[in-house]
């Protein structure tokens, strides 16, 4: 592991409550538009939304600069990635901790792991209750 560590979705939302960190996005827009996003108004800051790698798996050529732009300017405030699962997250805090931030992977991602049926219905942030805009309008 290249990053600060691997957190669960419910460590992450006392982060980014706590005011000290950020959330990074890096799933594709399709993700995002169909299956929705955390909702974070409840904390002092907006979630960043950077794809790692576009529909198809294309990697995104533009990662680093779009975080480098969009990121916190103090390096000290931590970062915090999610994907749909925890695994391109991972890769994204790797690469922002080489940047010299502090970044952190949420393991369980949005969705999680599938179940036994095939479904994302285990664990993630969305199946552990945490705020989401799904289902709103």
């Amino acid at each position: 592991m290249s990053y600060a560590g691997d957190i669960t979705p419910d460590e992450a939302w006392k982060k980014l409550k706590s005011g000290a960190a950020v959330l990074v996005d890096v799933r594709t827009e399709e993700e995002w538009a169909v299956i929705g996003i955390p909702d974070t108004r409840q904390t002092d800051n907006d979630p960043l939304f950077i794809p790692w790698v576009f529909a198809g798996g294309v990697p995104n050529p533009d990662f680093i600069m779009e975080l480098e732009l969009q990121g916190p300017e103090d390096k000290n405030t931590e970062l915090l990635f999610l994907c749909r699962s925890g695994h391109r997250s991972a890769a994204a805090a790797a690469v922002a901790t080489n940047l010299g931030f502090t970044a952190y992977n949420v393991s369980e991602g949005f969705e999680g792991v599938p179940g036994p049926d095939g479904r994302r219905n285990v664990n993630g942030w969305k199946n552990r209750g945490l705020p989401t805009n799904v289902g709103q309008e």
